[in-house]
């Protein structure tokens, strides 16, 4: 663990934040070790202004001790603020005026930070502590803001495929000259098959806790035993090296059959073939283009097929840089966006699990335990739920950002607001993704172990996904009915019998009156 130097002036202050992790940092790249002071802070303000699951902590700050000591021994002056310290201000503000005071920097340098409210404060700091501010652009991405920005330019709609489709002309991932290798672009329709329990199903890598580690566990429990999550057991990567030992193993394990069965759930097997690696692409362990590039070389090779390299491919850097795009592209007005006017409040079985619902209650005991579910538990699960009970977004999106060790705004946002709820009305999905239980129980074994009925539609033990799935067709059906993708499911709903409909709406008024508001989490 780095330890402080006597305080003494310096050229800059570079303060590099929790989830910029990566030696080749734009701030690192313009500074000198021999001259700058790079500052790293663990802070209460950011580990609670939501109240972030335990394992995301533990994985951040012992990431962070880690980098601190990789760039002290790669000849850097590190200055460290740990939680614990009895000078820590709290906040980045404060550490930046505390160390300003001490060094008298001529400036101050940072890498633009991933969420608009960091970047807000930052702002303000040149006329706060009178000394300049860069802002340096944040180039671990393929594609940057002002590039995003220009391809948005003119365009009716901002669908990702076409995005995608510039991504890889771009980067040349899975290019055969001008044309898509294989002859087509999306192999999404190969990717939907449901998975069978496997004994022999492979597990992410797991790490064992090195000293810092324990460190870290300890201090967490001590200082966040009320926020959500076990912090133990803890087996995330800490270090590049593990995550990229992590992400070797998935190429290996689990990496040719994770396009079959990218969106598929089973109830005893959380992992299935995913890879489990956002939380270290997202906090700058992992470098996105470097990832792709493997995937790639697996396909080349012979050692994966198309559609798993592709569908991983597009999953990095197609969706990934899509979703930061909008994110910067629609801030910070996108944040309360809430085009279908949904209020009710976030029901308490999303922090406790405790639900008759099997689908709900293993993701949410799954998110619990590890600070992970994979995508469609995140989209058609726990998501589509809130989208057919009509959740407020915003407090949904605050649960996906403090639940989830990947989730930082400028990621999970857009995927809550626009993707996963249509608040943004259109803006990033072409459609509400919106489901009866029929789809859970296609892509899942969830629907075996629950007390309710997925075939039923009505009545005390029919699947609520059913009645609310119709219920949310009625409620929105002249929004909805001007959809091409939900049009149908209109015409279908204004067939029904006038009784049935009155058996549909009875039904999920019913269930959703038995929904109680957690009265313990903000």
């Amino acid at each position: 663990m780095p330890q402080n130097h006597t305080p003494r002036a310096i050229r800059n202050l570079v303060l590099v934040l929790g989830d910029q992790l990566t030696p080749t940092l734009s701030s690192l790249k313009a500074a000198d070790p021999a001259l700058d002071i790079v500052l790293m802070c663990e802070v209460a303000e950011e580990a609670t202004y939501v109240r972030h699951h335990k394992k995301k902590i533990v994985l951040l700050f012992s990431a962070m001790r880690h980098f601190a000591a990789e760039l002290e021994n790669a000849g850097w002056r590190v200055e460290y603020t740990r939680l614990d310290d009895p000078q820590n201000a709290g906040s980045f503000s404060g550490e930046i005026e505390r160390k300003v005071n001490a060094h008298k920097p001529q400036r101050i340098v940072v890498t633009e930070p991933g969420e608009w409210r960091v970047l807000d404060g930052i702002r303000g700091w040149g006329a706060q502590f009178n000394l300049p501010v860069d802002i340096l652009p944040d180039s671990r991405f393929i594609c940057s803001r002002e590039t995003f920005a220009r391809w948005a330019q003119g365009r009716k709609q901002l669908r990702m495929e076409y995005f995608y489709r510039d991504m890889r002309r771009q980067t040349g991932l899975l290019m055969d000259g001008t044309e898509p290798t294989g002859g087509i672009w999306n192999l999404d329709h190969d990717n939907r098959k449901p998975a069978k329990s496997d004994l022999f199903m492979p597990q992410p890598a797991h790490f064992q806790q090195d000293r810092i580690t324990r460190d870290v566990v300890a201090l967490v429990k001590h200082h966040f035993a009320g926020h959500f999550g076990d912090a133990e057991p803890f087996w995330f990567a800490v270090t590049r090296t593990d995550a990229e030992a992590a992400f070797d193993h998935f190429l290996d394990a689990a990496l040719p059959r994770f396009g079959d069965y990218q969106d598929a759930m089973l109830a005893n097997q959380r992992f299935l073939f995913h890879s489990v690696i956002s939380m270290y692409l997202n906090c700058g362990l992992l470098d996105p283009l470097a990832v792709c590039r493997k995937v790639e070389g697996a396909f080349r090779s012979g050692r994966v097929p198309l559609n798993a390299a592709e569908g991983y491919i597009r999953q990095v850097i197609g969706w990934r840089e899509y979703v930061r795009g909008i994110y910067w592209l629609k801030m910070p007005e996108y944040a309360v966006s809430n085009a279908l006017g949904h209020s009710r409040p976030l029901p308490d079985f999303y922090w406790t699990g405790e639900t008759e619902m099997a689908c709900i209650a293993a993701a949410v005991i799954q998110t619990k335990e590890d600070a992970y579910a994979h995508h469609i538990q995140r989209l058609m699960v726990t998501g589509n739920f809130a989208l057919l009970a009509g959740i407020s977004p915003h407090a949904l999106h605050e649960w996906y950002l403090a639940v989830y060790a990947d989730a930082y705004e400028w990621v999970e946002l857009p995927n809550t607001i626009g993707m996963s709820q249509f608040a943004d009305g259109g803006v990033l999905a072409s459609k509400p993704y919106a489901a009866s239980g029929a789809y859970i129980n296609r892509m899942s074994d969830y629907c075996n172990g629950c007390g309710y009925d997925v075939k039923a539609r009505t009545g005390p033990r029919a699947c609520p996904f059913n009645s609310l799935y119709w219920d949310f067709i009625a409620r929105h059906a002249a929004v909805i009915k001007s959809n091409p993708r939900m049009a149908q499911m209109v015409r279908t709903y204004d067939k029904f019998a006038d009784d049935e409909k009155v058996r549909i709406r009875a039904s999920a008024a019913s269930f959703l009156a038995t929904l109680k508001p957690s009265d313990v989490w903000p």
